[in-house]
């Protein structure tokens, strides 16, 4: 591993020493959230942890899951989540975040409402003093209305770009939607915005969590910080 992978492996096995068992578990979704989901497989393996059940927050975590052996679960039989571990794109010292770098914003974003305790773990380049800074805003919109939210996003004073994948073509979230990653420099008023958000119809969901992480994790070449709301 190079060193933020290091970073990022510290700051996901902080998490988990926070995961006792009998726990239903929010299972996050990119690189730093698959250090906590593997680290979780392991202590379930070896039977460091017992009856727990966790929900994925996307296919590709739902995949390695499976492959790691962890019993997964649906809220329709645990409709509640006792802790989360998920990354972020971006954090400000009010624990508000950017998430959806991964583009799986909308189903994370409806994990951490259904959960008692988020924990949020990144290596400290993630650190900002002002949301925007260093990370656009993914905003997940359906495909019927994307020339018009490109429009409104525009108009708003937003630079949107089409997230693509590889070989050109749009991505598609799980959902079957696409993400227009949107820059709007740094963001004086985070609630104001996400209003303008939240009272679009072809908007789906958007990547500002704001107050739903109860602590971040934060690895750092120092040690490990934990900030908590």
């Amino acid at each position: 591993m190079n060193n933020q992978d290091e970073l990022k492996a510290a700051a996901a096995h902080a998490a988990v020493e926070m995961v006792e068992s009998g726990m239903v578990i929010g299972l996050g979704t990119g690189s730093t959230a698959n250090y906590a989901t593997r680290r979780i497989g392991e202590l379930y393996r070896t039977g460091a942890l017992t009856d727990i059940v966790g929900i994925p927050s996307s296919i590709r975590t739902e995949e390695l899951a499976r492959e790691l052996r962890i019993p997964l679960t649906t809220f329709d039989q645990h409709p509640r989540i006792d802790v989360t571990i998920d990354g972020a794109d971006e954090v400000d010292p009010s624990l508000n975040l950017i998430k959806g770098g991964g583009g799986a914003l909308l189903r994370e974003k409806v994990l951490a409402q259904a959960t008692h305790k988020n924990l949020i773990i990144v290596d400290e380049s993630k650190m900002s003093a002002r949301l925007g800074q260093k990370w656009a805003i993914p905003i997940e919109v359906i495909p019927f209305a994307v020339d018009s939210e490109e429009i409104f996003l525009k108009s708003i004073g937003g630079k949107p770009l089409r997230r693509e994948t590889d070989d050109g073509k749009p991505y598609q979230t799980d959902q079957g939607n696409y993400i227009l990653d949107t820059d709007f420099g740094p963001i004086g008023n985070l609630d104001e915005l996400a209003g303008y958000l939240n009272d679009r119809a072809g908007i789906v969901e958007h990547g500002l969590f704001l107050g739903l992480a109860a602590a971040v994790i934060v690895a750092r070449e120092s040690g490990i910080e934990r900030m908590e709301r």
